[in-house]
């Protein structure tokens, strides 16, 4: 059998119409996936650009880091001491109750020797 320009195909014209629609098919399909692979990658790289851009620190916001730390660090300072002015104060008043009591002792003391001096 001899291939050339004037061989002859005969197919039925419902399968070259199927041929057809395939093919259409296949190139409507592969131009959608490349475009969605280049929409998805494009806002795969906007998305990263941007988020360089806000990682990007200024002076300014540099400072203002420095500042919230060293405030951070004077607030643990105030809250330590707030804690120990607090065990302060339960310790002053129970020594305040002691003293009194141990005033209160000592002026009945103080009554029981004029008691005594007074009997001789």
């Amino acid at each position: 059998m001899k291939i050339s320009d004037n061989t002859s195909v005969s197919m039925p014209i419902r399968n070259m119409a199927m041929i057809i629609f395939g093919v259409v098919a296949g190139v409507i399909a592969y131009t959608e996936l490349t475009g969605r692979l280049t929409s998805l990658e494009t806002s795969r790289e906007l998305f990263q650009a941007d988020l360089l851009k806000k990682s990007e620190q200024k002076p300014t916001d540099q400072e203002q880091f420095m500042l919230i730390e060293s405030l951070y660090g004077d607030v643990e300072k105030l809250t330590e001491n707030q804690e120990q002015n607090m065990t302060n104060k339960v310790n002053i008043e129970f020594l305040k109750t002691q003293l009194e009591k141990a005033l209160t002792d000592i002026e009945h003391l103080k009554d029981k020797v004029r008691q005594n001096g007074n009997d001789h």
